[in-house]
């Protein structure tokens, strides 16, 4: 049995962050042929929700790189390796001696048993901060706090930022020279001179995550697709691994190919061929 993994940003997505009309025919492709695909990606369930609705990822899907699993069958959220109290206090005081606002994601449950996710940020200080909030978290289901009101008890799933490139890259240096903690970045799609960056436990990865599903699914052969250095992780342990022609240098050189372009529909290509389909 085939498992699939799609990285969605820079790799199953366009640049446009959607899935194209020929990659959704493709996965479509796939279902028809009995072929196991899911997703793992770096991204909140709450960010990939539009992007994931529609096209039939009926397995349990894999998001903020390992942390949260979902399985939409039984509509199970299952949670690992959440942020401690400690570690939380130290991405939050590295942000704020920079003059970063950081916005920290939380999957909590209310009487009714259900997951509610909120984001306790501290006051924005940058346009690309504030975009970030106007003109996109505040179009989410996500309710937005003022970082004082975050619980003790909160579920921390990670820890978001973004700001100008020089910043953002003192503070990855340091959070990931800290023995529990990994930090992500890359650039961000505001322009060159901004970054992203997203922290979490360091056990939480998507490798783990995938395997833990190809045990469940008794798969005998994983295939991984990906382009940042947040899917190194699964392309360690998978079978195959692919990497788009954007992805780093570091991803190329550990794939087992290098494949055509995420804007130019190289994953759904490339399975059309993998799979005489």
């Amino acid at each position: 049995m085939h498992l699939i993994c799609f990285d969605l940003d820079g790799t199953l997505l366009n640049d446009a962050s959607e899935i194209s009309i020929f990659t959704k025919e493709t996965l479509g492709l796939l279902k028809e042929n009995d072929i196991a695909y899911t997703v793992a990606t770096g991204r909140t369930m709450l960010s990939a929700r539009g992007i994931v609705a529609g096209h039939e990822f009926n397995l349990p899907q894999i998001y903020n790189n390992g942390v949260a699993v979902w399985d939409p069958k039984i509509e199970q959220l299952t949670l690992d390796n959440l942020l401690s109290k400690a570690e939380i206090s130290t991405v939050i005081n590295v942000a704020l001696a920079q003059g970063i606002a950081p916005f920290v994601n939380t999957i909590d449950r209310h009487d009714s048993n259900e997951n509610h996710h909120f984001i306790f940020h501290s006051l924005t200080h940058h346009e690309v901060e504030k975009d970030l909030v106007n003109k996109y978290y505040s179009r989410t289901d996500a309710k937005l706090m003022p970082l004082q009101a975050l619980p003790e008890n909160s579920r921390v799933t990670n820890i978001s930022m973004i700001g100008l490139a020089e910043p953002i890259h003192k503070m990855w240096l340091e959070l990931n020279a800290h023995e529990n903690l990994i930090a992500y970045s890359g650039p961000a799609l505001e322009g060159k001179k901004y970054r992203w960056m997203d922290v979490h436990h360091c056990l939480a990865n998507k490798g783990s995550a995938v395997i833990n599903l190809k045990e469940q699914l008794g798969a005998s052969n994983v295939i991984c697709f990906g382009d940042s250095d947040n899917d190194m992780s699964m392309f360690a342990l998978a079978d195959e691994s692919y990497a788009p022609e954007n992805a780093t240098t570091d991803i190329k050189q550990a794939a087992s190919a290098v494949i055509g372009h995420n804007h130019k529909d190289g994953i759904a290509h490339f399975l059309r061929e993998r799979f005489s389909l």
